[in-house]
C-alpha cells in the first residue's frame, strides 16, 4: 500500500505557480488576484477560507476576503457578486458554501460571471466540461485527476466506480475519468446509496472514488485487492482524546481498507490540499485568459 500524498503534490503545484507569478511580476504586471466571499460564521468555512488566503500569499497572489453577516439577504449577496464580477482587479472569486438557509445557492451560482467562476460550478463551465471544451474544472475533481497524473497511475481501460453523484464531485469526476485523456479512458460506473448490489459493484472497481458523504461507509469487503482508493469525504466527529475535541473522518474506513489497496488517500493530506491547489491553478488560468 502506498499513500497518495496530496500535501506533497500540492506543494509541487504551488511551487510551479509561484515561479509563474515571479515571471509575471518581473515583467512589470500585477499578480493574479483571488477573492473569497464568506457569509456567516461557520467554523469550518472560516478555516477553509483562511487556508486559501495563506495559499495565495505563498504563491504571490493577491487575495481579498469579503465577510458578510449570517443575516445577509440573498439580494445583498447578489449585489456583492455583481461588484466582484465588475471589478477588473479581481481575476476569480468563490462564494464559500454552505450558505445560510435564507439564500438560494443555485441563484448565487448563476450570478457569478463564468469567466471568474474559479470554482467551476456555473452552468456554462459545467457544460463546457461535459463537452470537453476549455473550462474551469471544479477544484476537487481537478485535484483528483492531478493526483492520478503525478503518481502515474494507469487508468486506461480500468473500471472506475464513483460512489456519489453530486454536481461538485461525483458527476464531474465521472466525466473526466471517462474522457479520452491521460489520466482517463476508464470505464466508469456512477453509484450511490440506493444502487443495487453496491458492495459487489464497489469490489469490482480497479479505481474507487468515494464522495458519498457518509463516514467510514466503505469497508474492506467493498474493496478489490490492489485497488486504487480515493476518499473525498471529510467529516468532523467528536473525539475526547484529541486536544481539539474532534477528529476528521473520511467516507472510507481507512484502517480496514488500507492493506487491500495499491494506493489510497488519507483523509488528512489527501484530496483536500489538492482541491486548494486546483483553485490556485484555476485563478492563474482566469488571469491568463484576461
Amino acid at each position: 500500500m502506498q499513500l497518495l500524498d496530496g500535501t506533497a503534490c500540492s506543494q509541487q503545484i504551488r511551487q510551479e505557480i509561484a515561479l509563474e507569478v515571479e515571471a509575471i511580476v518581473a515583467a512589470g504586471k500585477r499578480p493574479p488576484h483571488l477573492a473569497a466571499v464568506l457569509v456567516g460564521d461557520d467554523g469550518a468555512s472560516q478555516n477553509y477560507v483562511g487556508m486559501k488566503v495563506r495559499d495565495c500569499e505563498e504563491v504571490g497572489f493577491g487575495s481579498t476576503t469579503v465577510r458578510m453577516k449570517a443575516s445577509t439577504t440573498e439580494a445583498e449577496l447578489l449585489a456583492k457578486i455583481d461588484e466582484l464580477n465588475s471589478n477588473d482587479a479581481i481575476d476569480g472569486f468563490i462564494v464559500q458554501l454552505p450558505l445560510p438557509s435564507q439564500i438560494n445557492e443555485n441563484n448565487v451560482i448563476l450570478a457569478i460571471d463564468p469567466k471568474k467562476d474559479v470554482d467551476g460550478f456555473c452552468p456554462e463551465n459545467v457544460g463546457n466540461l461535459s463537452l470537453g471544451l476549455p473550462t474551469f474544472v471544479s477544484a476537487t475533481p481537478n485535484g483528483i485527476m492531478e493526483l492520478l497524473r503525478r503518481y502515474e497511475i494507469e487508468t486506461e481501460g480500468k473500471h472506475c466506480v464513483v460512489l456519489g453523484r453530486s454536481n461538485i464531485v461525483g458527476t464531474p469526476i465521472a466525466v473526466l475519468m471517462s474522457r479520452n485523456t491521460n489520466p482517463g479512458n476508464a470505464t466508469v460506473t456512477v453509484a450511490h446509496s440506493r444502487t443495487t448490489n453496491l458492495k459487489a459493484l464497489c469490489a469490482s472497481a480497479d479505481i474507487l472514488i468515494v464522495a458519498i458523504g457518509r463516514t467510514e461507509f466503505v469497508t474492506a469487503d467493498m474493496v478489490k485487492d490492489g485497488a486504487v482508493v480515493i476518499d473525498v469525504g471529510q467529516t468532523r466527529v467528536p473525539d475526547n482524546t484529541r486536544k481539539s475535541g474532534f477528529r476528521n473522518v473520511g467516507d472510507v474506513d481507512f484502517e480496514q481498507v488500507k492493506d487491500k489497496c495499491s494506493y489510497i488517500t488519507f483523509v488528512t493530506g489527501g484530496v483536500g490540499p489538492m482541491t486548494r491547489a486546483s483553485l490556485l491553478q484555476n485563478t492563474l488560468k482566469a488571469y491568463q485568459r484576461r
